[in-house]
Order: structure tokens, then sequence, then C-alpha cells
């Protein structure tokens, strides 16, 4: 069974990698979705797969990379979408 949550992560993380930071660890894990900048400063994130492997991601994203500072994360529960890839899309 595969599960499907969209993420938004609040505090300093545009400008500090942090979508090639997501791309880079969806890829290692087999995560498929995507990763944008919102226009309110946050980051919309879309992850589907593997339970263990999503959540793997999802504690990654609670930390974010390096210069990144997390305030929160919320976490929504999504219907599985059957992405074939994980994309940077852009606004």
């Amino acid at each position: 069974m595969k599960k499907s949550v969209r993420l938004y992560i609040d505090g300093v993380v545009q400008g500090v990698f942090f979508r090639s930071f997501v791309k880079e660890n969806a890829e290692r894990y087999d995560v498929k979705g995507f990763v944008r900048n919102l226009e309110d400063g946050r980051i919309e994130i879309f992850l589907e797969g593997n339970p263990d492997k999503v959540n793997k991601i999802i504690e990654l994203m609670k930390k974010g990379p390096k210069h990144s500072q997390i305030r929160k994360v919320t976490i929504k529960p999504e219907k599985f979408q059957d992405f074939k890839s994980f994309k940077i899309l852009h606004i």
C-alpha cells in the first residue's frame, strides 16, 4: 500500500536550496511527487510512495538543509495520484 501526503513547510526555507534538498532525498528513497515555493514564503511538498520511505522524508523535512530554519511542518493526508517521478515545480 502506498502513502500520499502534502506538507507545508514554514520558516526560512526559500533561498537555501530547500527544493533541491527535497528532490535529492525523494530520489534517494524512491518517493514521487513534487516540491514548489509558494508566494507566501512557504514550501509545498507532495510525497507518495512506500509508507516507511515517505515517513523518512517527512523526518528529514523537519530538519531541512543547512541554513534553513524550520518553524512549522503541516502534514495533510492525500489521495494517491500515481506520480511517475519527483519534480521541482515553479510558480
